[in-house]
């Protein structure tokens, strides 16, 4: 019996009152319980928010200071976001109390419209169930759901009918198509998805073997590996002409990276390099294509940048590292330093002592983002109008102030290193002002290379510094693609289909941005 039912209600007055009484009762036990979950809820939330902020501070540490030992603490942060995440999905919907304002909720982003669609329609008729009538159609009730279908292997046969001319006494038969790998049974697309898969997507070969495995079809880690190998000898000419056009560039970012790779007849690693040149001019307004060139070198001696840049005529961005001092030495290469990394000195300073001399610092450098906001994409020689009338005139003072401020605080400290940083380069600093064609930080660059860091552990490349070369090239291909808005497997995919016979003096028109692809991305 509802309580709600007129029509079902005791007319006894004891009666009454003891289903009111129950009632009573269901409510209090019901409100009690639905504390509990608002209470469980809350808790949950308010961890969920705490190592969100966790996960930030660990991943600007992992990043900017390149702190091997914070990936166990990322890696364990992540995992327990993912658990709280799904823990506080799975409790029940909670109905807010009656007086308190429901939230608006967040609006959900629309699919893209670049995925297929696969229509369902339920309940089609054309005439009325219960007169026979035709039905008129008035609208529609349209939901999406997105759905994942498993990657699948495809055989393709290839079949080259023969025939033969009596008359004639030939025999005709259409010429076998191109195969990236010769009498190898990998097609192109298969082919990419492994580079991509362990170059962009950081899957070992030994896992994409298991994959495989799975689906199917058996690949050893060894066949993976030698098809890497092969398709790392096709694309040689094309690395070779992208690393010409970069070199081309009137200025260039560039930055390394470290990369563990191990070493022969040893169970330890050595510390190999990722050194990586940007070309990309775009944010002064130039339409030519951004490209970007990685080179593997064992080490991290001043030798190799100057190998890769002995024939470079222009503007070097790059941060401070001491091994770049002979390169500006002459008289064809310029230096321009990074504001970024001024910034981030005194910045921890700032985190350790607020409202300190860092903290005014931090407001200058600040300012002098903010012009560089207004004028991004704009021509240089606006550019340059523009800072010398806004930002040479706070650089100026901004460098007395650190003259200043240093003949008073005492050397050791760090805020005396970070101002003598700071005037120690400042010219190359200052360059930006004089030239509307430069950047004012290295950042370019620093967004290319830390891609990588989460890939590291793929680098430990049996024994040998070659599997530094292969991700190298594999880097500069993939990411120059998605540097000009391309996706990396369908570019390579592309790629793989057409250079075992294309003439080596036109592989440039493989290069990113001379290909006409269906699948893009915005860069």
């Amino acid at each position: 019996m509802h309580a709600n039912d007129a029509n079902e209600l005791p007319n006894d007055v004891d009666a009454l009152r003891a289903m009111v009484v129950a009632m009573q009762q269901k409510m209090a036990s019901d409100e009690a319980e639905l504390k509990k979950e608002r209470a469980k809820y809350t808790a949950l939330d308010q961890l969920y928010q705490v190592l969100l902020q966790q996960l930030a501070v660990l991943r600007r540490a992992r990043f900017g200071r390149q702190s091997e030992k914070l990936d166990a603490q990322l890696h364990q942060l992540e995992l327990q976001i993912e658990d709280l995440e799904s823990a506080m999905a799975d409790i029940a919907p909670i109905p807010e109390p009656a007086q308190e304002e429901k939230k608006t909720p967040a609006a959900r982003k629309p699919l893209p419209a670049s995925l297929p669609r696969d229509i369902i329609e339920y309940g089609k008729q054309s005439c009325c169930s219960d007169c026979g009538n035709e039905l008129l159609h008035i609208g529609d009730d349209i939901s999406e759901q997105l759905e994942y279908i498993p990657a699948s292997f495809r055989v393709i046969k290839h079949v080259r009918p023969k025939y033969s001319c009596r008359s004639c006494n030939v025999m005709t038969q259409a010429p076998a198509p191109s195969r990236p790998i010769a009498r190898g049974y990998a097609g192109p697309g298969l082919l990419a998805h492994v580079i991509v898969s362990k170059f962009v997507d950081h899957l070992p070969l030994y896992r994409q073997s298991q994959i495989y495995t799975r689906e199917g079809v058996e690949l050893e880690r060894s066949t993976l590996a030698d098809w890497v190998g092969q398709v790392f000898h096709l694309l040689r000419p094309l690395n070779n002409a992208l690393n010409e056009y970069v070199m081309a560039a009137t200025k260039l970012h560039t930055d390394d990276t470290p990369v563990p790779v191990l070493q022969p007849g040893r169970k330890t690693t050595k510390q190999g390099r990722l050194w990586g040149y940007l070309r990309d001019d775009r944010p002064a307004g130039n339409t030519d294509a951004p490209a970007v060139w990685f080179s593997y070198s064992p080490d991290r001696k001043g030798k190799w940048p100057e190998e890769h840049l002995s024939g470079y005529s222009g503007t070097l961005q790059a941060d401070g590292y001491a091994g770049y001092k002979a390169l500006y030495a002459k008289e064809d290469i310029h230096e321009a330093a990074c504001w970024a990394h001024v910034r981030r000195k005194f910045y921890d300073i700032d985190q350790v002592q607020p409202d300190s001399f860092a903290a005014e610092v931090l407001e200058a450098i600040a300012d002098l983002y903010v012009i560089e906001k207004q004028i991004k994409g704009k021509p240089p020689d606006l550019r340059l109008i523009i800072r010398q009338e806004q930002a040479k005139p706070r650089l100026d003072q901004l460098k007395e102030k650190l003259r200043q401020t240093l003949s008073r605080v005492a050397k050791k400290l760090p805020l005396a290193k970070a101002i003598k940083y700071a005037l120690v380069r400042w010219d190359a600093l200052e360059l930006y002002t004089s030239n509307g064609a430069i950047e004012i930080d290295n950042n370019p660059i620093e967004r290319e290379i830390r891609p990588i860091a989460l890939g590291r552990k793929n680098y430990l490349f049996a024994g040998s510094d070659a599997g530094g070369e292969r991700a190298a090239m594999m880097y500069s291909l993939m990411n120059t693609a998605k540097l000009n808005g391309i996706e990396p497997e369908a570019y390579l995919t592309h790629v793989l289909r057409r250079i075992a016979d294309y003439p080596v003096n036109r592989v440039d028109e493989l290069l990113p941005w001379n290909v006409q692809l269906d699948t893009t991305t915005s860069s």
